[in-house]
């Protein structure tokens, strides 16, 4: 048979499974092996030796039946085989994404394990490792309940610690925090020993700070930070990290950065504060302060950063990094632009940690170099500010701050490379707040208290500036003259310390150069001039220098004769090929006459000031001002009232200058010369230009245009007064009051040249514009209107007179009708304007033309072929149809000399009393009455 060994294959295999332990009693049952441990070597895998396995358990499921825990626990070890090795096969295919169906033997083989045998001593590993078959599986629901059931019925499980660890993953990934904060805590509770303890420690802090338990979550990450790096000393931080591995490292920094955020969502660095105060200070607090003020800072909220790092450096001002922490605040200012809190920053870093204060006692020298440079950077940025401050507002207690400062930097750092400059600029605050005698002693020490440096040789000059400051303030008296004796061993001093200044000539020349920069112009020339006047003679640059102070110091002292002979001096001694020196020279000359002229013209002194102006462009002809000079002569003149004399001047500017800035300025003064001198044509000339001007503003354009327009109507030519009035429509139609006079001015000229065609075009043109002008229209318009239809009415009514009525009657007088009713309209258009002078001028032409019909009717040609009586009876008919026009005249002239009773009376009114009386004389021929009429109305 082949019982005994498949038996055999059956045990080995059981005993090549790792973990399993077989024990068996001192029989040869199978069932004896419980109560012995088969022990192991280890060897070589053997291939294909887990499928052996699992069929060997297969083998040994099949033949053992009557012992079941034999069977769960072979049970148990092939679901944990399948399990291997499902998870085997599918890492040896290199998937990413496991196939859930691939599991599902060994989950099969656990839940019958379960089923068959639910009292199994080892269900809760059996519950475990199904869940982890279910969650590999991607069954991650079916994981979690079969977890959920281990911890209910197996509270007491060895694999507790594991099973809540992985709960809390799950239900995390799930977003069920409140659930995983408790799986964690399960976990925490088992004690360190826990190989899932500090994860959970990190989970539990991650899973409360979800859920907002931010005060909570804190504890988590605190207690994780102290098993990872509490026992780090100051200054081994970046040691103990780089040691850590890459996992550990990112766990610590992952730490860091939550409960960076965490305290933000707090209340920031008081929350920290309260944290320490509670839990102590540990070793890496300042990381703590560090990170939020750093991440506040990646947030641009500049104070809440400064607040954060100013925190810590309350909290421990003395620890190593404090010094670091508050240039932290200092740069947070600086970057959110608060610029005061940025100077209340470096003077608390100041006084905190200045050389003689607790920090250096706590705090070795030699390994703090870095905080002893950001106290002399504050020392000198605050000296230095309230320095500016001091020159700015003047205050005193702005320079005695500085000189505190400076004084502080000399204390602290006495044998810098720097401390001679500070010594300087003390002295330089002592002697603008005019503490000469202190700023003397400062400015010694400085120059001949140190190794030479750059400022050795202007600290000795300034020295002896001081002692002159200081004299100035002392009486004549023993105590001035010991004060000037020391003054002068100072300068012989400053002789003798530095050799390359040694000649007194140069020495004089250095002095006066710092004279004249210190506007100190009287002495600077009088140093100057002793200078050039020494024998034997300087040499020529020391000369030419001297006679540059000496020519500037008399121009900015307006004494511009002696500034301009000056520079004659100073020309002679400049080298022919400086060119630009000899420019510049050039240049300064002419800004000395041109000052000169100036003064005179300040004084009333026109003829002067005249000389100078015109003097400059001769003797300096490529001048930069001589335009300028020019310019100035013209005005000056024109302020004389030379008015021949400024024409001259400003056209000799004009042909000089085409370009000039002053160009329009130019035509506008010549507009006035040449008016002031009666040459008219010129000066409308001149406006016209004014007119053209970028410079004129639309008024002056307007108003210059005009002017010349009557300029050009006084003094001719007609041609260029017609230009400049057409110029005024095209570029001025509006208002039409204006442009409306241009176009009756226009028609005068037509009718003085007797163009006819043009004269007639205007007076259209005059009642098209009335007629278009809408709200511009006014009482000038109409009457300009109705005046050029009165006279556009004349041609029509000449035409009309000349026509005569012959025989054929019919026809003539079909023609004469026709031209009557033109001239009707023309003349009742012209009365429609309601113009007194143009109705009663038209009304008197309508009663002539009425008149005119009739008498034309009585005179016109009789048939030649009439009897007498038939010739007779013509004329009654004749008498019959010229009776009725004369009626209408003498209407018309009636309605004329009826507007003498409203006070209407001029030509056409009188011209209308004439006809009257001619064809009424009955009425109107009484001489007398006539001549009452007349007298009343005038």
């Amino acid at each position: 048979m082949m019982t005994k060994p498949l038996i055999a294959v059956s045990l080995l295999a059981l005993a090549m499974v790792p973990g399993l332990d077989v024990r068996a009693d001192d029989g040869a049952t199978i069932g004896s092996l419980e109560g012995k441990t088969v022990e192991l070597r280890k060897g070589k895998t053997v291939l294909g030796s887990s499928e052996l396995a699992r069929e060997s358990y297969r083998d040994f499921l099949d033949l053992v039946s009557d012992d079941p825990e034999l069977r769960a626990e072979a049970m148990r070890r092939l679901g944990d085989l399948e399990l291997e090795a499902t998870e085997a096969g599918q890492l040896a295919e290199n998937i990413e994404a496991l196939d859930p169906h691939s599991f599902d033997n060994s989950v099969g083989l656990y839940q019958k394990l379960l089923e068959a045998y639910p009292d199994y001593r080892r269900n809760d590993t059996v519950l475990y490792q199904l869940a982890r078959a279910y969650e590999v599986g991607g069954r991650t629901d079916e994981a979690l309940d079969t977890l959920n059931e281990l911890v209910a019925k197996y509270p007491g499980t060895s694999l507790m610690d594991e099973v809540q660890f992985r709960r809390g993953e799950m239900l995390f990934l799930r977003r069920d925090y409140n659930g995983a904060e408790l799986a964690y805590q399960d976990v925490i509770r088992a004690g360190e020993g826990s190989r899932y303890y500090e994860q959970s420690l990190y989970k539990l802090g991650w899973a409360q700070f979800k859920l907002a338990w931010h005060q909570d979550s804190l504890a988590s990450f605190f207690e994780l930070l102290e098993r990872k790096i509490g026992d780090v000393e100051v200054g081994d931080g970046e040691e103990r990290l780089a040691s850590l591995s890459r996992a550990e490292r990112e766990l610590v920094e992952d730490t860091f950065r939550v409960l960076s955020i965490s305290f933000s969502y707090m209340e920031g660095a008081d929350s920290i504060d309260a944290v320490m105060q509670e839990r102590g200070l540990p070793h890496f607090s300042h990381v703590i302060y560090a990170n939020l003020g750093d991440l506040y800072l990646e947030k641009e909220r500049f104070q809440d950063a400064a607040e954060t790092y100013e925190a810590f450096v309350r909290q421990d001002p003395y620890h190593p990094e404090a010094p670091g922490l508050q240039m932290q605040v200092i740069e947070a200012y600086k970057k959110g632009g608060f610029s005061t809190l940025v100077l209340k920053g470096k003077r608390g870093f100041v006084e905190r940690y200045g050389i003689d204060g607790e920090f250096w006692v706590r705090n070795p020298r030699a390994e703090n170099e870095a905080v002893a440079g950001h106290l002399k950077a504050n020392l000198t940025d605050l000296a230095q500010y309230y320095h500016a401050e001091a020159q700015k507002d003047g205050k005193r207690s702005d320079y005695q701050e500085a000189a505190s400062l400076y004084r502080k930097y000399l204390s602290y750092f006495p044998g810098e490379a720097d401390s001679a400059n500070s010594n300087f600029l003390l002295a330089e605050i002592l002697f603008e707040s005019e503490e000469y005698v202190e700023a003397v002693t400062e400015y010694e020490r400085t120059a001949y208290g140190y190794p030479f440096h750059e400022k050795s040789a202007e600290a000795g000059y300034a020295a002896i500036l001081s002692y002159r400051e200081y004299e100035k303030t002392l009486a004549d008296g023993s105590a001035r003259d010991e004060w000037h004796q020391a003054y002068l061993d100072s300068a012989l001093k400053f002789s003798d310390t530095y050799p390359d200044h040694a000649e007194s000539g140069a020495v004089l020349t250095t002095v006066a150069e710092d004279l004249f920069k210190q506007n100190q112009f009287d002495l600077a020339i009088a140093v100057g001039q002793t200078v050039v006047g020494k024998q034997p003679a300087v040499k020529r640059e020391l000369a030419r220098t001297a006679w540059t102070v000496i020519a500037h110091s008399h121009f900015d002292l307006e004494h511009f004769a002696d500034a301009e002979s000056a520079y004659y001096s100073l020309r002679n001694l400049t080298p022919a090929d400086d060119a630009a020196a000899t420019q510049d020279i050039k240049e300064r000359i002419a800004s000395s006459i041109y000052k000169q002229g100036e003064k005179a013209r300040d004084a009333g002194d026109l003829e002067t000031a005249i000389t100078h102006f015109t003097r400059l462009g001769e003797v300096v002809p490529d001048s930069e001002i001589r335009a300028t000079a020019d310019y100035d002569a013209a005005a000056a003149l024109i302020n004389l009232e030379a008015w021949d004399r400024a024409s001259a001047q400003l056209e000799t500017f004009r042909r000089d200058y085409p370009d000039s800035e002053f160009e329009d300025d130019i035509a506008q003064k010549l507009a006035v010369t040449y008016l002031e001198s009666g040459r008219s044509a010129q000066a409308a000339r001149e406006f016209e230009r004014i007119a053209t001007a970028d410079t004129s503003t639309d008024e002056v354009r307007r108003e210059a245009l005009w002017r010349a327009a009557e300029l050009y109507e006084k003094s001719g030519p007609l041609d260029a007064e017609k230009r400049v009035l057409n110029d005024i429509i095209d570029r001025y139609p509006n208002p039409i009051a204006e442009s409306i006079e241009a176009r009756a001015r226009l028609l005068t000229i037509a009718e003085q040249a007797g163009n006819e065609q043009e004269r007639i075009a205007r007076l259209e043109e005059m009642v098209r514009i009335d007629a278009t002008a809408g709200a511009q229209r006014s009482d000038r318009t109409r009457y300009l209107a109705a005046s050029a239809a009165l006279q556009l009415a004349e041609p029509v009514r000449k035409r009309f007179e000349v026509v005569k009525l012959t025989q054929p009657l019919a026809d003539s007088l079909k023609l004469k009708r026709d031209l009557m009713e033109g001239v009707i309209s023309a003349y009742t258009g012209a009365a429609d304007y309601g113009v007194a002078e143009v109705t009663t001028a038209a009304t008197f032409r309508l009663g002539e033309v009425y008149e005119q019909f009739s008498s034309d009717l009585m005179e016109s040609d009789r048939p030649t072929n009439l009897e007498a009586d038939a010739l007779e009876q013509y004329e009654i008919l004749l008498e019959e149809q010229a009776f009725p026009f004369e009626e209408k005249a003498i209407d018309l002239y009636k309605a004329n000399t009826d507007r003498a009773a409203d006070g209407v009376y001029d030509e056409w009114v009188e011209e209308s009393f004439g006809r009257l009386a001619g064809l009424m004389p009955a009425r109107y021929a009484k001489k007398e009455r006539g001549e009452d009429v007349v007298t009343a109305l005038k």
